[in-house]
């Protein structure tokens, strides 16, 4: 089956071809490094996760770019208030990030694009406007003439009949209200002393918008596949970045647009500017797990609809995370058997309908669903018997394939310490072979041992399991 995905423009379902055949070019938008990033922003960021993890299962090669943006209104105000340079201003916000990233176990992305870095793309781009007429100067600034544009507003339906050619509506901040169409400047002009650039086209700085367009096209090109963000950057940001990348290139600038719904508290945004925010080393410090915080940002609600973060679904969200790490060990200590056909058919029907949820428009909700049904009728047939090694290894990889994409169990594993010390593995292993001889003797010593290292060992019909004490 092949992965399809609402797209925000055709506001349709469409199917995931890539430009280049098995080769997928994926953009996501990353945080504007002027404070700690908070979990609203990481249910975007771990949503865009599972779709980069999903599409590895789906095609050769994926290219995932995520841009951090390092210059903008706020960071120039901040940088001025701390006596800071840029670098200085921004480089603790992006360790941050990069810091939260791996505690919630985002793969990486292949690109981090800085602003900063891209200023020489960003006045190419500003030049190839200027000369097909889509802009317009005031002031040493340089606009963008959304009245240029027809086709400005399809993506988030905002209405632009009001502007006229010329300066009948501007705005120079980077980020604007919703509705709120004007044209928006692609280079700031700014003074001596300010933080800036000196360029052909003057001395000043990017406008928001320009960064995004300037980065995704030198490192994906000028078409590429996916964009992602939160639903908050479908106006003005992403409305601008078609604007301007197609107004300069002539072609279709991305082929389908994705975007996260927002998190919520007491059914409000979370956004630091209403002061309800939480951030990940505050709740991490509050005695919530990773894996918890992980599997209610991706499983708690599809990625289109809203999420409220409460108690409640949070301690649900630890249940089904250790509910899926107790089945994962029970099929890997399962000893040796035989037969085990309808074990094997059972779980390849929920590794089947697993898939064809995650295809259906990313629905991870129902794919976990499909995932646990499966499991529920798994230990019921585990109970009955042990299956034969090939079985074994085909309940191993449901598992295994899964996660892959939840990303829930390497968390839990390093929050309790699940991989055992080379001593207390080769005790472990010992004690399992003394138990095949039927050395009960031995296999209680060993016990006893790996109890005062703070193993606990538990004998059941599938063989031995660990835990920590």
């Amino acid at each position: 089956m092949t992965l399809r995905l609402h797209d925000t423009l055709t506001r349709q379902l469409q199917p995931v071809q890539p430009l280049e055949p098995g080769h997928v070019r994926l953009y996501t938008c990353g945080p504007t490094v002027w404070n700690r990033a908070h979990i609203g922003n990481f249910r975007t960021f771990l949503f865009e996760d599972v779709l980069r993890r999903w599409l590895e299962r789906r095609v050769d090669r994926v290219t995932h770019v995520m841009n951090l943006t390092d210059v903008d209104d706020r960071l120039i105000r901040n940088a001025g208030a701390h006596g800071h340079d840029l670098d200085q201003e921004t480089a603790p916000w992006i360790a941050g990030f990069f810091e939260d990233r791996d505690t919630l176990g985002i793969r990486p992305a292949h690109h981090y694009p800085r602003a900063t870095e891209y200023i020489e793309e960003m006045v190419s781009l500003v030049e190839r406007l200027e000369g097909g007429g889509v802009t317009y100067r005031s002031d040493g600034s340089i606009y963008f003439r959304i009245a240029a544009f027809p086709r400005y507003g399809a993506l988030s339906g905002i209405r632009s009949e009001g502007l006229v050619a010329g300066m009948s509506g501007r705005v120079d901040a980077d980020d604007y209200a919703k509705e709120d169409a004007r044209d928006f400047a692609l280079w700031k002009a700014v003074g001596p002393d300010d933080i800036g650039w000196d360029t052909r086209i003057g001395r000043g700085r990017p406008g928001w918008h320009i960064e995004c367009s300037a980065m995704s096209m030198k490192l994906l090109g000028e078409s590429f596949d996916l964009h992602c963000g939160g639903v908050d950057n479908i106006f003005p940001h992403h409305e601008n970045e078609i604007a301007q990348s197609e107004a300069a290139t002539g072609r279709q600038f991305v082929r389908i647009w994705c975007h996260g719904e927002h998190l919520t508290m007491g059914r409000e945004k979370m956004a630091k500017r209403l002061g309800n925010f939480l951030t990940l080393p505050d709740l991490v410090g509050a005695g919530y797990r990773p894996s918890t915080i992980r599997w209610l940002l991706i499983t708690g609600a599809h990625y289109r609809r809203k999420l409220d973060w409460d108690e409640e679904p949070l301690q649900a969200a630890q249940e089904a995370v250790q509910r899926l790490a107790e089945f994962r060990d029970r099929v890997r200590s399962l000893g040796g058997g035989s037969g085990g056909e309808a074990i094997r058919e059972r779980a390849e029907a929920a590794a089947a309908a697993f898939a064809a949820a995650m295809d259906d428009d990313l629905n991870v909700p129902e794919a976990a669903g499909h995932l646990f049904a499966g499991i529920r009728d798994l230990n019921r047939l585990l109970d009955a018997g042990t299956p034969s090694a090939a079985v074994r290894e085909r309940l191993v990889g449901l598992v295994d394939e899964a996660d892959d994409v939840l990303g829930v169990l390497p968390l839990l594993d390093r929050e309790r310490g699940a991989s055992l010390s080379p001593e207390d593995q080769d005790l472990y292993d010992r004690r399992a072979a003394a138990r095949r001889r039927r050395d009960w003797a031995e296999a209680d010593r060993l016990r006893n041992g790996l109890a005062a290292r703070g193993i606990i060992v538990e004998d059941t019909p599938q063989g031995q399991r660990w835990k920590r004490a």
